[in-house]
């Protein structure tokens, strides 16, 4: 990574910590921040269970064990973020009413601007779990778990410990972060069971890369929508997370 995109990965990512930050800890806009992240850890679990599955049809028993692993860590997020919900008198938006909004859109509105920075050049069958390439998957997740395990716990750390519906949520997302840190970990030892040290550290180097682009990308877009985000959340007690929520996944 050369010094320029160094300086906008750091730039970006204090840019996004901060944005973060004043979200969850502003009870006006924290419902919507973690519906979203509700709706992100949850959705990860049937891509990564296929993933599982793969791995187990293969062969690679570690690589088995570690992505069931990491399916029930992001399955058990999942329900921390709809328990903090919950506790706020609120719930995911119904998720027909979620996937008539996406079908009310344009084709090329539908994907995140981030991912579609992300994944540039990869056709949406390439990222299936039956299709992906293993090292794609496992640079390109490292690269997300890495900086998710940072950006929960810079937002557990501004949560208020004053109230207890802060602090239940404050303790779920350091433990969410420790989670992450593990899943980073694992994926960047998978990389070196599969790659030479160099081929590895220039993956990484590419996949940070996208990373700066991903998040240019994503902050043209809000711009351009004036800071709007879509509302994920509507009044009410959530129901538990079943099989039949949609699986919206993470690296799609």
């Amino acid at each position: 990574m050369n010094i320029f995109t160094y300086a906008l990965h750091l730039v970006g990512s204090a840019a996004t910590a901060y944005v973060y930050a004043r979200q969850i800890r502003d009870p006006l806009t924290r419902p919507n921040i973690v519906a979203g992240f509700q709706l992100a850890e949850s959705g990860s679990v049937p891509f990564l269970e296929a993933l599982r599955d793969r791995a187990a049809a293969e062969g690679d028993t570690w690589l088995a064990e570690k992505l069931g692993r990491h399916a029930a860590d992001e399955r058990r997020h999942g329900q921390i973020f709809a328990q903090a919900l919950k506790q706020l008198n609120k719930q995911v938006i119904d998720f027909k009413q979620l996937a008539k909004q996406s079908e009310d859109r344009k084709p090329e509105e539908r994907r995140s601007p981030f991912f579609a920075a992300y994944f540039e050049g990869y056709a949406q069958a390439d990222l299936k779990p039956e299709n992906i390439d293993w090292t794609v998957f496992m640079a390109s997740t490292y690269i997300l778990e890495l900086d998710a395990s940072k950006d929960f716990a810079r937002m557990a750390q501004v949560l208020p410990d004053d109230d207890l519906r802060s602090a239940s949520l404050k303790k779920g997302m350091f433990s969410i972060a420790k989670d992450e840190t593990g899943h980073a970990a694992y994926l960047y030892e998978a990389l070196e069971r599969r790659l030479p040290a160099a081929q590895v550290a220039e993956l990484v180097d590419e996949w940070r890369s996208r990373k700066v682009n991903a998040l240019l990308a994503m902050v043209g877009s809000l711009v351009q929508k004036s800071g709007q985000m879509p509302s994920l959340v509507q009044d009410g007690a959530p129901t538990e997370a079943s099989s039949e929520e949609p699986a919206i996944q993470v690296a799609a």
